[in-house]
């Protein structure tokens, strides 16, 4: 009996050492965004929070990064071996160190209304074109020397072009036609190429690096292919007859050869699909149709592709966050409207949100009565509520808290809390846990839904033990 124990037992240490490794992923899109792969990890903008978020070989969550910088990053790309270049909504471009604690680097205006970026994984190029993430429904004609794609230096700045623009038969809507979604050869690939998609045309092609067309691919969506143009209007609402076909491209994994683009199957962008092309040559290796929850693309150790749902993959980490929470800093010490201090000490123990604001923003005025109503709907001991004014002017400030007679605490800020906490717009709001950290970071104002959810949130912190 002891020899059979022990042979089965050999057998099955056998069988177990004998297993294949479990697949090693490499995250390609996440929602509609492309992601990047930087410091062995692969990592995906999160615009609903104003995060980036890196997965590790089996897309386990390992690390996130926020900072007010990062408002609502849609895009990021590899600049060097620990820099990612992160796209924001807007279009400036903001350069994060990976390493340590996620610091901004560096940021730059946009060079179009609204750009979208990407570089070679080696540090090389960096490109610009005009985002699809953020379209203007009318745009002011550019000029026919405009080129397709900007070639910036690292520090954002044009030392060239790419291409020409596409004149669209009603010059008001030149930006959108040209809008597109972009990839650059770096250290994946030996000549520097650049890859371009435009949002509403069934097009991708490749540019050698002095501009040259050297492919162009379609995938043969429509028999015929027409201009966006305008509808008769419904009211004041401006409607537009387009197509969105590309949303995001990508390169594969080193030594890959492939790029990937990811489509529409229908003309509003509703139902995804990836398209697996040769880089060399533009030919179509493989078509992926997309289901509703496969939201996360990934290619395997063998090129194989793998899908996900983005939503999934990201919220057990986030229920195991508060041991990864980072502090609020620096803490304040401001005037309340009494002129008596008020320390960011005196929230401790309370789950508390600190909301600037200025008199002049609109959705600060939408957003007051949401806070108000939020601030009375929990007891004292567990909540709190900082509204931080941002105003130069003392007596437009005074007005506005004559007006909306906030129920919370108003703190003083002089028109210094941009330059102390970095924040790219107002209104902007932090919710701390009871210990003074991050819970989350809140950039505009996203009307009920969001206090729906915030409410939410609220309400599991001050249960939390």
């Amino acid at each position: 009996m002891r020899r059979a124990t022990g042979g089965g037992a050999v057998l099955l240490l056998a069988l177990i050492a004998c297993r294949p490794p479990a697949p090693r992923f490499t995250l390609l899109f996440f929602d509609r965004s492309p992601a990047a792969s930087v410091g062995g990890l692969s990592w995906a903008p999160d615009p609903e929070h104003g995060r980036l978020v890196a997965f590790d070989g089996e897309l386990r969550v390992t690390r996130r990064i926020t900072n007010p910088r990062l408002a609502t990053p849609m895009a990021v790309t590899p600049l060097g071996n620990t820099e990612l270049l992160v796209t924001e909504r807007t279009g400036e471009g903001v350069v994060v160190d990976t390493t340590g604690g996620g610091r901004v680097v560096r940021e730059w205006e946009s060079p179009n209304v609204a750009s979208l970026y990407a570089a070679g994984s080696g540090g090389g190029r960096v490109v610009a074109t005009r985002s699809p993430y953020y379209v203007p429904q009318l745009g002011s004609p550019e000029p026919d020397t405009a080129p397709l794609i900007w070639i910036l230096d690292t520090l954002g700045r044009r030392t060239g072009g790419l291409g020409s623009i596409r004149r669209a038969a009603t010059p008001l809507l030149d930006y959108l036609v040209n809008a597109g979604a972009v990839a650059v050869e770096g250290g994946w690939g030996p000549d520097g190429a650049v890859y371009y998609a435009p949002l509403v045309r069934d097009e991708i092609r490749k540019y050698a690096p002095g501009g040259q067309v050297v492919w162009t691919t379609k995938r043969g969506l429509f028999q015929s292919e027409a201009d966006p143009e305008f509808l008769p209007p419904k009211g004041t609402e401006l409607r537009l007859n387009k197509a969105l076909v590309n949303v995001a491209l990508v390169l594969g994994p080193p030594g890959g050869g492939r790029l990937y683009a990811l489509g529409s199957d229908d003309s509003a962008a509703t139902r995804l699909r990836v398209d697996v092309l040769d880089a060399a040559t533009g030919a179509i290796l493989a078509t992926r149709h997309l289901g509703p929850r496969e939201t996360a693309v990934a290619v395997d150790a063998s090129g194989a592709l793998a899908v996900f749902d983005a939503d999934s993959l990201v919220a057990g980490a986030d229920a195991a966050a508060p041991a990864t929470r980072e502090p609020f800093t620096p803490g304040f010490a401001l005037p309340d409207l009494a002129g008596d201090t008020v320390t960011l000490a005196r929230f401790a123990g309370k789950v508390t949100l600190i909301n600037f604001w200025a008199s002049w923003c609109d959705p600060c005025r939408e957003e007051f009565p949401h806070m108000a109503e939020l601030y009375g709907e929990f007891d004292r001991k567990d909540f709190e509520i900082a509204g931080v004014s941002d105003d130069v002017d003392a007596g437009k400030m005074m007005a506005f808290v004559r007006q909306y007679r906030p129920p919370f605490p108003i703190l003083v800020g002089g028109g210094r809390m941009k330059q102390v906490y970095h924040y790219r717009g107002l209104p902007y709001s932090v919710l701390l846990d009871r210990r003074g950290r991050v819970i989350e970071r809140i950039f505009g104002f996203g009307g009920a839904e969001e206090f729906r959810k915030l409410r939410q949130t609220i309400a599991n912190e001050v249960r939390a033990p």
